[in-house]
């Protein structure tokens, strides 16, 4: 696989198959954690991967790692939905999705 830097590379766990299944999507990085947007939310099949399976592996800044996926509630977590969505604004100048945290574990 050709990894580009500009673009986070995650790999889920199928929910059907139990296969891994890989994207490469847009991110943005906060507080030790980076964080995706779905466009088409919920029905995102590797949204829904996640709701499943929590456990990721993901390759970005020419790191790998290991980690826990979750989606954030806006209702929660007001406050940290509003950076990670300004962050995705300001870098990408959109941020209309469901918005999902990537964090690493700890070693």
């Amino acid at each position: 696989m050709d990894y580009k830097p500009e673009f986070l590379y995650l790999t889920t766990i199928g929910r059907q198959s139990g296969e891994p299944r890989q994207i490469e999507i847009w991110y943005v990085a906060y507080a030790d954690c980076f964080y995706l947007c779905a466009e088409h939310r919920e029905q995102t099949q590797w949204v829904r991967n996640i709701q499943q399976h929590s456990g990721v592996t993901f390759w970005v800044l020419g790191q790998m790692y290991q980690g826990q996926g979750r989606v954030l509630d806006r209702t929660v977590e007001p406050e940290l939905t509003a950076t990670v969505t300004r962050r995705f604004d300001e870098k990408y100048q959109w941020s209309d999705g469901l918005l999902v945290e990537l964090c690493p574990l700890s070693a």
